[in-house]
């Protein structure tokens, strides 16, 4: 699977206000000026996700690292966060009853 479809949420893609940057390359072997910009990007560690306003200067700077990061709206990011949620919530225990009642016999 590629680092793009693990960050690929349920939700349609529209405009948001803000954006929801996640490094999912490493920063080893990249040029410099990549780097710096991951460094102003306040991405230092992989799987990392920052929150900065959708601005010409923000996406100019994830324009030059575009195969290092993934991009989300708001609305991608809750639905994704909403999935992992439901993913990792405790499922109701099952009730297993092994006293059968005989097949023609009401219960009373």
């Amino acid at each position: 699977m590629s680092a793009y479809n693990a960050f690929k949420a349920c939700a349609p893609v529209a405009w948001s206000p803000n954006l929801y940057i996640t490094l999912v390359r490493g920063i080893p072997g990249t040029r410099r000026l990549h780097r710096r910009t991951l460094e102003a990007l306040r991405l230092g560690k992989c799987n990392r996700t920052v929150m900065r306003w959708n601005t010409p200067t923000v996406r100019g700077m994830i324009q030059q690292v575009k195969r290092l990061v993934v991009v989300e709206t708001e609305e991608m990011y809750n639905a994704r966060k909403e999935k992992l949620a439901n993913q990792k919530a405790l499922r109701p225990p099952l009730v297993v009853n092994h006293h059968a009642a005989p097949a023609g016999d009401p219960v009373q």
